[in-house]
């Protein structure tokens, strides 16, 4: 159930992901929380986290850096060096 529950998730933007995610924090650490939503709660909030991850490595991976000539003009991409 909690995988069908999470299936929004899966095509969540990056923003309302953070969001919900930051949201569940909240109310966990209020401890105001039964202790079954808790866990559910927690459980969702653990699949956000994977899915923000997921798209920052995808940002990550299409980030250029910007080759620059002699005069300091551009001429064009290369991958970025992520060392």
């Amino acid at each position: 159930m909690a995988e069908t529950n999470n299936a929004d998730i899966k095509k969540m933007p990056f923003e309302r992901a953070i969001d919900e995610l930051e949201s569940i924090v909240k109310r966990l650490e209020e401890g105001k929380v039964p202790l079954e939503e808790s866990v559910a709660i927690y459980e969702r909030g653990e699949a956000l986290k994977k899915r923000c991850e997921e798209l920052l490595r995808q940002a990550e991976a299409r980030v250029e850096k910007i080759t620059l000539d002699a005069n300091g003009k551009p001429t064009g991409s290369e991958p970025l060096d992520v060392d």
